[in-house]
């Protein structure tokens, strides 16, 4: 396997519900910081100046989250992220919630790299797509049956 990018983050107050626990739509709110996090600290692009001043920018197309343990306010998870699919346009990366290295939140997002004005699928540059590289899974890892 490649590096896999790595930072923490904070469950606060105001991600909760009145049971505790980190309200699911907070949820995508995290992924989506991490995702900004992974740009500038991995890629080396703060994600803002990549939609502001390049006119690119990766929209979700696809959400597959495993709520696995709940986050509580407190909580301050290890987000590893590792990229599961390059392709010409698209970027599936993979975060993975642990807290005491148990598994909270296991998520697989898919974006689309495209031309911001058109909206029209670009290919991903290539020094982006060498970063994404580094962190590229050798094999689909397995996944549990949460039908279980």
């Amino acid at each position: 396997m490649g590096k896999i990018f790595e930072c923490q983050q904070n469950v606060r107050f105001g991600h909760v519900d009145p049971a505790g626990i980190a309200y699911f739509p907070k949820i995508y709110d995290f992924i989506h910081e991490a995702f900004e996090e992974l740009w500038q600290l991995h890629v080396g692009e703060r994600y803002y100046h990549l939609l502001q001043e390049k006119r690119i920018g990766f929209p979700l197309v696809h959400a597959d989250v495993d709520f696995v343990r709940p986050l509580r306010f407190g909580d301050r998870p290890l987000v590893r992220i590792t990229c599961f699919k390059l392709g010409r346009s698209s970027l599936g990366l993979r975060y993975e919630y642990r807290v005491d290295d148990q598994v909270c939140v296991d998520a697989r997002m898919t974006t689309v790299c495209v031309e911001l004005d058109s909206l029209e699928p670009l290919e991903i540059p290539a020094a982006y797509r060498t970063r994404f590289e580094a962190i590229l899974e050798d094999a689909p890892p397995k996944r549990r049956d949460s039908r279980a």
